[in-house]
């Protein structure tokens, strides 16, 4: 693997944004794995900011083993969980130059890069899982994910952070007047921030690995995540109240460099982008087996879970954020909310 970066490195300043992207077409064959019996083997490093118990790791580990039976082993994915290789920001910075070949990332942080991916995070936009899911895997989410050639990264699959939902440490929520003045730790993203500033919070962006420290140091007192966050980072250790909101679907990305993309042959390349989405699609199954079971445990543990509040309240409240954004995405709003009625 040495010798295959130290090319791929070198090569980088002449690599284009378009260079080398194969799209996965209805009616190409995969590869068989002894078709890549002459491959000299690749080792890819994948890497995610959560731990072992997400449904992040989950589809990486699902992936690897997918890739490593359709390519006989040829082409080997480890796999750098807990922000061991940075930041989500980081990663995608070093997939950008080379440095950081692969990782799951979740969408917010995507948008930094391509600002017109921040459409999905839009509150409210998306009434069920199966409604983000047509649209991600439709014509709409593949436009976007074949865009992240313009900023030399390479989508493969749609993954799933979820349902995003409130937790604090202060007091049950019910509806937006009760979180007013409340520091909720948001993504490095403005529609994030926007949105909890217009439902009345004190909105703090921070990366995740930094809001875990935050709430347990009580320099702030709350955060929006998925059940499977809240669950697998147990943090009704430090906040007792969760109310779900469901404010926000959260898609996140099987997402490469377009450096080491480019390097790959297109067998290879067809293999990861199949692997990804049957990865994506085990994670989203897993992730909506696993709630109930989660939201039991958290309940068990002792946290105080709001599963019924005045969502027609947090839904009027955010209407200035759609007033901003609404006409910044382009005409991607507009075919989304076409395609869902």
């Amino acid at each position: 693997m040495t010798m295959f970066r130290r090319n791929f490195i070198a090569a980088i300043t002449a690599i284009s944004a378009t260079t080398g992207i194969a799209a996965l077409s209805a009616t190409t064959a995969l590869a068989a794995p002894e078709d890549f019996a002459d491959m000299e083997p690749v080792e890819l490093r994948l890497a995610h900011v959560v731990n072992e118990q997400d449904g992040f790791h989950i589809a990486a580990e699902k992936f690897r083993d997918l890739v490593d039976e359709r390519t006989g082993g040829k082409i080997s994915v480890e796999i750098f969980p807990n922000a061991s290789l940075g930041d989500e920001r980081t990663l995608l910075e070093g997939m950008q130059i080379g440095s950081i070949d692969m990782g799951i990332i979740t969408n917010g942080p995507v948008s930094n890069f391509l600002e017109e991916m921040a459409v999905f995070e839009l509150p409210f936009l998306f009434p069920s899982r199966e409604a983000a899911y047509s649209v991600l895997d439709g014509e709409i989410g593949q436009e976007l994910l074949d865009r992240l050639s313009e900023v030399n990264l390479k989508g493969l699959a749609y993954a799933e952070r979820g349902f995003r939902n409130l937790t604090n440490s202060q007091r049950a929520v019910s509806s937006p007047a009760d979180m007013e003045g409340m520091r909720i730790r948001v993504m490095e993203n403005p529609v994030y921030i926007d949105t909890f500033r217009a439902l009345g919070a004190n909105a703090v962006p921070m990366a995740w690995t930094e809001a875990l420290t935050a709430m347990q140091q009580d320099t702030i007192d709350g955060q929006e995540n998925p059940v499977n966050v809240v669950d697998s980072f147990k943090l009704d250790e430090t906040q007792d109240y969760m109310t779900m909101t469901r404010h926000t679907y959260a898609p996140a990305l099987f997402v490469m460099g377009l450096p080491i993309w480019s390097q790959l042959d297109e067998a290879a390349q067809d293999v990861l982008v199949e692997a990804a989405r049957e990865a994506s699609a085990y994670e989203r199954d897993m992730n909506a087996q696993m709630e109930e079971k989660q939201l039991d445990a958290l309940r068990e543990r002792g946290m105080e879970i709001n599963t019924d509040p005045d969502l027609a309240a947090f839904q009027a409240k955010v209407q200035p954020v759609y007033d901003q954004y609404g006409e910044q995405f382009g005409d991607y709003l507009d075919r989304i909310r076409s395609e869902l009625n």
